[in-house]
């Protein structure tokens, strides 16, 4: 199953493609769907291929000799990955395991070296897109070595609610809804911040008191995202 030409567009690495263009990079890509839990490819692998996501979501992600896991990213609709292993010729970085049924769209190597060579947008969007991921890798380090676990935890709540909206925003064109609901275990959210479940569990225990949010087994509904991002700046984030 070809992308749609009109979703081509919505990638960023793509957006000033002319229709010609679109319909030349559609003609090359080739789609897979996974299953939840299934891996899209492990750390170690060869890169081969860059992977753009039509639906779905999945999470980057590395795992310590003794199985503690620390999630780097979790990237849906519109998002890409795989570009750093094809720039450099070195094998995967990290695991991308699906967190619900996803479908990606494969772009090959020497389709992607041909592409980025004749568009320089495409260029100053993969520099831009490694920009991003080096910078967030350094704020990660930092909030590691200097935050605590609550303070940790409530500066990535409001991201990754912040970045939910902004989806909602794109894709439906209205108003961000509210409540907020991240499809994310406790497990999964103390992975985000590299922290011990049972701490994550503690915090979210008093602010589920406090009444700024809830939980389900799957789930974290922030109900008051301004409270939370004001407990934030009291934090001292």
């Amino acid at each position: 199953m070809s992308i749609p030409e009109s979703l081509i567009k919505k990638v960023p690495l793509f957006k000033n493609l002319q229709p010609d263009g679109c319909r030349r990079v559609a003609a090359v890509l080739r789609s897979q769907v996974l299953k939840k839990g299934e891996a899209l490819f492990r750390r170690g692998d060869e890169g081969a291929a860059l992977f753009l996501i039509e639906f779905g979501r999945v999470k980057v992600t590395r795992q310590s000799a003794l199985g503690d896991e620390v999630i780097l990213a979790i990237l849906s609709r519109g998002d890409f990955l795989g570009e750093m292993a094809l720039l450099d010729g070195k094998p995967r970085s990290a695991d991308v395991i699906a967190l619900e049924t996803t479908r990606v769209h494969i772009l090959c190597r020497r389709d992607f070296i041909a592409f980025v060579m004749k568009n320089e947008s495409a260029v100053k969007t993969v520099l831009a897109a490694l920009s991003e991921r080096l910078r967030k890798a350094n704020d990660f380090l930092e909030d590691s070595l200097f935050l605590d676990v609550s303070a940790r935890l409530a500066k990535k709540l409001v991201e990754l609610a912040e970045q939910q909206q902004r989806q909602q925003q794109q894709n439906r064109g209205a108003a961000a809804e509210q409540p907020v609901e991240l499809c994310l275990t406790q497990r999964e959210l103390a992975a985000t911040i590299g922290a011990k479940r049972e701490s994550v569990n503690k915090a979210i225990k008093g602010w589920r008191e406090e009444g700024y949010l809830q939980t389900t087994p799957s789930k974290i509904i922030i109900k008051d995202l301004e409270a939370l991002s004001k407990k934030v700046m009291i934090l001292g984030i």
